[in-house]
């Protein structure tokens, strides 16, 4: 069965798009950390992340690298934090987090946006690639 993400890439779910290329999508995280929480994931659909090819697997740090630099650009923050945990969907995905403090890591506080503020935040991250 796919995967919620697979279902996003294929344009079945709806998403709030930053960036896009033929192997990666980054979009934002729609139950956030912190404003700007962005998730970076393959079209293919693989479930553990060190079961990619290397090549593929550097070439999702890569794709994740640029996204985090414009999302640095984009929301104020001390730094971009980076989190690969994997047990909540079954499909490869990289967390890019703007972190205050510690506490944004954490996966247990939550952040609210309208949909007017996902889609100015995704289109101003889209604009600082």
């Amino acid at each position: 069965m796919a995967s919620i993400f697979t279902k996003i890439i294929n344009g079945e779910i709806p998403c709030y798009k930053v960036a896009e290329d033929d192997n990666f999508i980054a979009f934002l995280d729609v139950n956030p950390n912190a404003k700007g929480h962005t998730l970076c994931v393959p079209k293919q659909e693989i479930n553990k992340i060190f079961d990619m090819e290397e090549a593929h697997y550097l070439a999702l740090m890569q794709f994740s690298r640029k996204v985090a630099k414009a999302l640095e650009k984009t929301v104020a923050c001390k730094r971009i934090g980076v989190a690969v945990v994997g047990l909540e969907v079954p499909h490869v995905h990289v967390h890019l987090i703007p972190l205050q403090d510690m506490d944004d890591m954490r996966f247990e506080r939550k952040t609210s946006l309208t949909q007017e503020e996902f889609e100015n935040l995704a289109q101003a991250i889209h604009q600082n690639l």
